[in-house]
């Protein structure tokens, strides 16, 4: 009788620290605030390699892979003071702002360099880690097409703040 107590008294504690780590998890992890995301669309596509006419109008550009992946389109809606949370994706990310203006930050830049983007402006991020923010009284949008594993998830939160950055 008295092991059985110890082992229900041992598995009740590390249910706890399980318990206290998610929590822990949570607390410390970086989501969005103010910002509205909207799915538009999520495709697999077979393993490919395209190129396109390096004498083109096209500069040159490439896309492979061997298995095949899944295409995320979203839009995100951000409020004036926003941000879109410290996050990472599994590949790279397109992103076009289609209002306003955003300001990506890079989560290992030492210097914590704003990237102002306005409408119309895009970039492509490798997915280690950034956050969006409007810093502008006036409300902003992207499109963001992001490439994930088939039926994986495409976005990871991170800490709060970022290791160079204060916010």
């Amino acid at each position: 009788m008295k092991g059985r107590v110890s082992q229900l008294s041992a598995g009740a504690a590390v249910l706890a620290l399980c318990s206290l780590a998610v929590f822990v998890g949570i607390t410390k992890a970086s989501p969005a605030v103010g910002v509205t995301a909207t799915l538009l669309g999520r495709g697999t596509y077979d393993g490919f390699n395209v190129r396109s006419n390096p004498q083109g109008s096209i500069a040159d550009f490439r896309a492979h892979s061997t298995q095949p992946i899944d295409v995320v389109v979203q839009k995100h809606d951000f409020a004036p003071g926003s941000s879109s949370g410290w996050h990472q994706h599994p590949g790279p990310i397109f992103i076009t702002v289609t209002k306003g203006q955003l300001t990506f930050y890079e989560r290992d830049d030492p210097t914590c360099s704003p990237h102002v983007y306005s409408a119309g402006q895009g970039f492509v991020d490798t997915g280690d880690g950034h956050i969006g923010r409007n810093e502008t009284t006036e409300p902003a949008s992207d499109v963001a097409v992001a490439i994930a594993p088939v039926g994986g998830a495409f976005r990871a939160e991170l800490d709060a703040p970022g290791p160079y950055c204060s916010f």
